[in-house]
């Protein structure tokens, strides 16, 4: 990439959907090193290393204050030959929208971002995908055909935007969860919605939630095959495809009915998972069931973890990361 733009006096660098805290910093150190080694291999000198401006994106509900107290854990990890050459700040919006100038960008990164959608699919009604918040194997097929719509639509304006902000030859790699059954229902390999409906369902029989409400709720969500997303690409035609790759998840995972030791060390460990699901769901699920049950909701949640998950059968390797590195032309 670098070689194909010239090696310029200055680069920027986009991450879309940073989220907050330290792990923000971590992909953007990579690429902002990994720059720095390029010239280097190329044997530029220090006075002739770029100036890089690093751009953080994600909704202007995150907490970029936190995000921003990392700031220097980040400076002090980089390469003594970048002190004062880095540059940090925030970009607050959708990336389903335009962020940046016009031919702006060398680089663009997203990581385990571009599978949620922009809002729940159009067209689904209530009662179409009764009992669960998310695409599974008793779904009808306009569920699963709304999700599918909806994704195309995301994705190429995705892919609009960008191609608008980054310059010809410049490079972007998306990271995300993808799955690679050829069952477009089959959704099973993918349990963190499968877990959150039987969840809910239980706080219905505890008469916390009506089951009208869990049948309401979709997950604005998709996780694309390859060929979904090659389609998109080619389509929407701003950029070359230059590699796409499926990393698979490893999955043990069985329906069971055992009893759980809540006070064992073991689950500890599925509490934090559960943790992990409601830091990223709570923002849906409070407008539409309020606060007031998510203790409860994600306690259970953590009971099915620890029920479901097992080491002692085969994985399911379904669910994948899709990681896909674009050119623009």
């Amino acid at each position: 990439m670098l070689v194909e733009l010239g090696f310029p006096e200055y680069i920027k660098v986009a991450d879309l959907g940073c989220s907050s805290g330290p792990n923000t910093y971590l992909a953007m150190s990579g690429i902002v090193n990994t720059i720095i080694d390029s010239f280097q291999q190329k044997g530029r000198t220090n006075s002739e290393l770029p100036e890089i401006d690093c751009f953080l994106n994600d909704l202007s509900e995150n907490d970029f204050n936190t995000t921003f107290k990392w700031l220097p854990s980040f400076h002090d990890g980089l390469k003594a030959d970048l002190k004062g050459k880095c540059f940090v700040s925030g970009t607050p919006g959708s990336f389903y929208s335009r962020l940046f100038p016009r031919k702006s960008l060398h680089f663009v990164h997203s990581s385990y971002s571009i599978h949620w959608l922009s809002k729940v699919p159009q067209g689904l009604k209530e009662d179409d995908n009764k009992r669960s918040v998310f695409i599974n194997s008793s779904s009808p097929q306009n569920v699963y055909k709304s999700y599918l719509d909806q994704f195309q639509t995301d994705f190429s304006l995705f892919l609009r935007m960008r191609s608008e902000e980054i310059m010809p030859n410049g490079r972007m790699i998306l990271t995300f969860i993808g799955r690679n059954a050829s069952d477009p229902l089959f959704r099973d390999c993918f349990h963190m919605w499968l877990l959150l409906s039987d969840s809910l369902l239980d706080l219905v029989t505890e008469g916390l939630v009506k089951e009208s409400e869990v049948d309401a709720l979709n997950m604005p969500f998709y996780d694309p095959n390859e060929e979904e997303v090659k389609e998109v690409v080619e389509r929407e035609g701003s950029f070359v495809i230059n590699l796409i790759e499926t990393r698979e998840f490893v999955n043990h995972f069985a329906s069971s009915e055992d009893v759980v030791d809540e006070s064992s060390d073991q689950f500890e460990h599925w509490q934090k998972i559960a943790n992990n699901v409601r830091c990223i769901s709570e923002s849906i699920l409070v407008p539409h069931f309020g606060e007031a049950i998510m203790d409860r909701l994600f306690h259970r949640y953590a009971v099915h973890a620890a029920k479901n998950f097992t080491v002692s059968i085969p994985p399911i390797t379904t669910s994948v990361n899709l990681v896909i590195s674009l050119t623009r032309k």
